[in-house]
């Protein structure tokens, strides 16, 4: 079997399309987020901030304002029963949540699953699934164990370290029984269909495992996510899942939809053969870059911002700034031609307040967008060739 060892400086002899091929090995039993980390098939994938829509925090949205996309890499393995997704990337700052501070938050990562890629064309809207398409959803922060009363009336531990007469072992041995007896890191599984539907999955219907360890020396974030090759809330169609995965980083104030997000990738099982879902998520359309920004100036600049066209106002309709590096052709050409396919079933409170993005008729929502597909493909293919690249720069 082929080694591979990946160093997030080998950028350009690393990149490939974004399908992921998950190794077999013997069990995932207790993988750690370290574990096999030379024989996975590690694969360049970069994620755009997500800027659809904007936080209520001034200072977090001004740091964001032109903010970059992130390296990170991402691998599998399987057992058989189970599917281990490994990501990797680079966080200049080690920031985990604490009882002590409320104005700090913490570096965390998500992986996403469409709940069915059999048909790739129709895959969820990403970052939060859509009505009809929805997303299971896997999120780990960085945690800092914290005592908490545990109804067996033990006060000893609750005791700040500095407020104890321990020194030496016998503090280290009091540090180790308090987290031991402290509050679980955040690890949580949600099943959501559009903004304001996630919903957490508490009823005990899915176990997974998780894990997120930071090399100081090399400034390196590294998780896992391992869940059930199929359970109630996703599963591989012909032997591959349609993913996504998005990292937070705490020190630049990310938390909820500030984010950095992939687009669709396709993770490929032993004799997977998806081939469908992998031409959908590697298609690039051929199109006149110049002549599409200029249709989507007469046709949608009015409405849509976009990192060349900012007069429309703001969140009027979805910002488009980054939407190239997180939306699949498919998805592009459905939005143009079909606004009414995919209509989020929670309306944004930080859109526009005098333009809403949908109605509802008889319960039914309908896009306020309406269609160009009067356009023609070739002015549509277009259009599509210019949104592919309205993009952050990569970080370096």
């Amino acid at each position: 079997m082929k080694r591979i060892v990946v160093g997030l400086s080998m950028v350009a002899a690393l990149y490939a399309a974004p399908v992921i091929d998950a190794v077999k090995v013997k069990s995932l039993a207790h993988v750690k987020s370290t574990s096999y980390k030379d024989i996975i098939h590690w694969k360049k994938v970069v994620l755009y901030p997500q800027t659809t829509l904007r936080l209520n925090d001034k200072r977090a949205n001004e740091l964001h304002k032109d903010a970059k996309a992130k390296v990170a890499y991402v691998g599998a393995l399987t057992d058989g029963k189970r599917v281990a997704v490994f990501l990797r990337w680079k966080d200049a700052s080690k920031d985990v949540y604490r009882n002590d501070a409320s104005d700090r938050y913490a570096d965390g990562f998500a992986v996403q699953f469409a709940k069915d890629a059999s048909d790739p064309k129709k895959l969820p809207y990403i970052g939060m699934g859509s009505d009809g398409r929805a997303v299971e959803i896997f999120l780990k922060k960085a945690y800092k164990r914290i005592y908490e009363p545990n109804g067996k009336g033990d006060v000893a531990h609750q005791v700040n370290e500095h407020n104890t007469n321990l020194f030496g072992k016998q503090l280290k041995r009091f540090e180790k029984e308090v987290d031991r007896l402290g509050k679980h890191p955040y690890a949580k599984a949600f099943v959501s269909e559009g903004f304001r539907s996630m919903t957490e999955i508490k009823d005990g219907s899915i176990h997974f495992s998780s894990d997120m360890r930071y090399w100081k020396k090399s400034k390196l974030w590294n998780g896992v996510i391992v869940k059930p090759i199929k359970d109630l809330y996703s599963k591989p169609s012909k032997g591959e899942y349609a993913i996504a995965v998005a990292v937070w980083d705490g020190k630049e104030l990310e938390r909820d939809g500030l984010k950095r997000l992939s687009s669709w990738i396709a993770l490929r099982l032993p004799h997977g053969h998806n081939k469908a879902l992998e031409r959908v998520v590697r298609e690039r359309v051929k199109g006149d870059v110049k002549a599409g920004k200029s249709a989507f100036e007469a046709n949608c600049a009015s409405c849509h911002r976009t990192r060349d066209f900012k007069s429309a106002p703001l969140y009027m309709a979805p910002g488009l700034q980054n939407i190239g590096g997180q939306a699949t052709v498919a998805y592009l050409r459905e939005s143009i031609v079909d606004p009414d396919a995919v209509v989020v079933p929670g309306y944004n409170r930080n859109s526009h307040p005098n333009y809403a993005w949908y109605t509802l008729d008889s319960g039914k929502r309908h896009s306020m967008m309406p269609s160009f597909k009067s356009l023609g493909q070739k002015s549509i293919d277009n259009i599509i060739a210019y949104l592919q690249t309205q993009k952050a720069e990569v970080e370096k």
